[in-house]
């Protein structure tokens, strides 16, 4: 369930009244028309204009964010949202807070963010598109955006991202209103999730060949702060590698503290371990070591409820799942964050006289599990993890049985087709 996100309640004495002489000094400045300058004389070569009124553009006060209008006598649900995120990002100071916020309306004309054509910036291949993406939601109902880099290692992806000052300002402008289309999974009225997860998988693409992306992450990382204060609840890099923290150092002193406060760094061998702070199981993409799996027909994150277990070092554990009813076929999912354990399968039928079943001989486990078995006779299935490491391991695991007809008996038992009598 999503923790909702206090728009004027919870707020301290200080902070309302900050608030309140935010919402006055908005209000006056946009009375006088004082709220953006004046476009520049000339148009910028990037910049994307039109004829009418941006979709961001109220025709009665002249300002709105995210289809949100800034005028605080609207009487808007959203308005005091969005002020509060200024607000916070600016610790409360009023003046500072409306500065920012002119800056960013300003940013958002001249980027051409709130244009009709920005919203069909195109990069090419869909591979390219595929490196970001929205993919469910945190524990708290954020929703969540992976960045994943390592689709860059073939050059030619690379050249179409990167390849050029032009190609890389087209992937900016791409990824900047692929923000725009998550922020609309927000709610901006009281109690609603008004921030996302920015998940950013630095997997292969820290070489000196791949520069570019290093300065493309850094300049996203800085327009989001400036320009979406408060949008980002956290940023999780996984993959990090040694050379990224040297990088991380060199640039860090250009965000602020609250900025900084929100990322998270992942090395290799804790990447699920860290996700897991943060995300379900059964909403962590299967890469990542979660069970989440595209398209998936057995399982979905609202009927597919993942399990947990601590196995001890140099212990031993078994998954059991009964089956009382025969002619069904079980399905199950598991995983073990930080692997390195030797997993077996085998059917053990309630009738002693019957034979055990191996389904699966012992092996080193590496990646992820999803199995089925038909049960034609009560048992179960038995699931056994043997770490033997000295260190402990967490064991996620999920099932579900459902009934089956087995193609033998389909066969068997062809159907008849009724002939009708013909009339002469």
């Amino acid at each position: 369930m999503a923790s909702p996100e206090p728009v004027g309640e919870g707020l301290k004495p200080s902070e309302k009244k900050a608030l309140a002489e935010l919402r006055l000094k908005l209000e006056e400045a946009i009375s006088a028309n004082q709220l953006l300058s004046p476009p520049p004389p000339e148009k910028s070569k990037n910049r994307v204009t039109d004829s009418g009124p941006g979709p961001d553009q109220d025709p009665q006060d002249g300002a709105a964010l995210w289809g949100v209008p800034l005028l605080p006598s609207r009487g808007h649900d959203g308005t005091d949202a969005i002020l509060l995120k200024f607000l916070r990002a600016r610790e409360f100071r009023p003046s500072e807070a409306l500065e920012m916020l002119q800056k960013a309306l300003r940013w958002r004309r001249d980027f051409g963010i709130d244009t009709a054509a920005a919203a069909e910036v195109e990069i090419g291949l869909p591979e390219v598109r595929a490196a970001t993406y929205m993919n469910g939601v945190d524990r708290d109902g954020h929703p969540v955006c992976y960045n994943s880099y390592s689709v860059f290692r073939r050059k030619d992806l690379y050249r179409t991202a990167f390849g050029s000052e032009e190609t890389r300002e087209k992937f900016l402008r791409w990824r900047v209103q692929f923000m725009e289309t998550g922020i609309r999974q927000l709610s901006f009225k009281p109690g609603g999730v008004a921030s996302m997860i920015q998940v950013i998988d630095l997997k292969d693409s820290m070489s000196s060949s791949m520069k570019e992306i290093r300065s493309m992450v850094k300049k996203l990382a800085l327009i989001f702060q400036d320009n979406y204060p408060e949008f980002v609840a956290k940023y999780i890099f996984i993959n990090v590698s040694f050379r990224y923290y040297a990088c991380h150092a060199l640039f860090s002193e250009l965000f602020t503290q609250r900025t900084k406060n929100k990322f998270v760094f992942a090395r290799p061998n804790k990447v699920t371990e860290t996700l897991l702070r943060f995300i379900a199981p059964e909403r962590i993409p299967i890469q990542y070591g979660g069970l989440h799996r595209e398209d998936d027909e057995e399982f979905s994150p609202e009927n597919g409820k993942v399990s947990e277990r601590v196995l001890k070092a140099n212990g031993s554990t078994t998954v059991e799942i009964p089956v009382v009813e025969p002619g069904v076929t079980v399905v199950w999912d598991l995983a073990v964050v930080g692997w390195d354990v030797y997993y077996k399968e085998v059917f053990i039928p309630d009738d002693e006289c019957s034979y055990e079943v191996l389904i699966q001989k012992e092996q080193k486990l590496e990646e992820n599990v999803r199995n089925s078995f038909y049960i034609n006779e009560p048992g179960k299935v038995v699931l056994t993890i043997d770490n033997r490491t000295y260190k402990r391991k967490r064991i996620l695991y999920r099932s579900k049985s459902k009934p089956t007809i087995p193609l033998y008996n389909m066969l068997s038992h062809p159907v008849v087709k009724s002939r009708k009598s013909k009339s002469y």
